[in-house]
């Protein structure tokens, strides 16, 4: 029998991966759990059903990072840089993602961290892991914007580091992304859809893409194009919407944190922001699991919905390759998961009655 060879493999965060493009020097402490490097995954199904030649979709799926979102991406810089600067606590305003992550990353280096998340609005596995990483979490009346001025107040007149998408090194973090899809595709796609809540992933995926085509590494700039959900669309209605409702909680935002550079994300480079409904998308969350085999948060869906939105208005040319972002795993929100109509129920243990219910799933 052939043994193989054991070679050791060194597995990197996005600090190390791409120290040059950011703000950090050999005083930087890094904290990493090896976030970055997700897949690109190319899309068997939904090109056939949009209809377009030659069209390539791929899924950047960010539900593959540590804690199961692109927040890690972020978080990473957010808290090394903390760390640096003498800090010994964090604090978010969260409605999901970002408690986890960073409850993740101060657990790594043994800062305290503090969560602010709305009463109600938080999906339980997202919630979960914010307990189980050791983060005190703070349930506050009201919706996530009330929480995230609540935080700013806090950290601007206590010594502790606040992490939600206003502190820039999130973002320095959050770009990364985009460098991996140039480095995956040799360049960059022609257009990029993502999802919209706070804004602070569209802003950092547009300062990635100039910054590589900046340094040679890539030839061209996508399309930015962001989706919010209907319930939540401050930017497409270009004023704050005090009560935000969507199915999609991560991206149940009134009064986005990074408003102005999803402006910029979606004028300089000739995009589009607009919104999809609670029906498209959990249709797409459906689709996404049921033909693509990809389990996705229902934010996620958003990009798709959107997607299959503008393919119908014939908005997409042959021949082209578009990237969505899928920001976070499904299994952070399994009660939505379960709250279709899917049917499961016990029978006796006999090969006829396991076939008969087979049959009857097929009509």
């Amino acid at each position: 029998m052939r043994r193989l060879k054991k070679v050791p493999v060194k597995k990197i965060g996005i600090i190390e991966r791409y120290e040059e493009f950011l703000p950090v020097s050999k005083k930087t402490p890094i904290i990493s759990l090896n976030e970055g490097n997700t897949p690109l995954i190319l899309s068997e199904a939904l090109g056939t059903l949009m209809g377009v030649k030659n069209l390539r979709i791929y899924f950047k799926f960010e539900g593959l990072n540590p804690t199961g979102s692109f927040k890690d991406r972020g978080m990473t810089m957010a808290v090394s840089k903390a760390l640096e600067e003498g800090a010994t606590a964090i604090m978010c305003a969260s409605t999901g993602n970002t408690s986890a992550s960073a409850a993740a990353y101060a657990s790594r280096c043994k800062m305290k961290c503090y969560v602010l998340i709305p009463e109600g609005k938080i999906a339980k596995g997202k919630l979960l892991q914010a307990f189980r990483y050791g983060a005190q979490v703070i349930i506050v009346k009201g919706n996530f914007d009330k929480a995230l001025e609540l935080v700013k107040t806090i950290t601007a007149t206590h010594p502790i580091q606040i992490v939600n998408s206003v502190n820039p090194f999130r973002i320095e973090g959050q770009k990364t992304a985009a460098f991996e899809i140039c480095d995956d595709l040799g360049d960059a796609p022609d257009y990029h859809i993502i999802p919209v809540g706070n804004a602070g992933n569209i802003t950092a995926y547009w300062k990635g893409y100039k910054e590589y085509r900046k340094h040679g590494l890539s030839k061209k700039l996508p399309k930015m194009i962001g989706f919010q959900a209907a319930g939540a669309a401050p930017i497409v209605l270009n004023h704050v919407v005090e009560y935000p409702e969507t199915i999609a909680t991560a991206i149940r935002i009134g009064n986005p944190a990074s408003w102005q550079g999803a402006i910029e994300a979606r004028d300089e480079s000739g995009g589009l922001i607009d919104s999809v409904t609670d029906d498209e998308i959990s249709w797409a969350y459906r689709f996404l699991a049921e033909r693509e085999g990809v389990f996705s948060e229902p934010a996620s869906a958003a990009t798709v919905a959107g997607l299959i939105k503008l393919a119908k208005k014939k908005y997409f040319k042959p021949k082209t390759k578009i990237v969505c972002t899928l920001t976070g795993s499904g299994l952070k929100d399994p009660e939505f998961g379960l709250s279709f109509n899917d049917r499961i129920e016990a029978v006796e243990p006999t090969m006829k009655s396991v076939l008969n219910l087979i049959e009857a799933g097929k009509s």
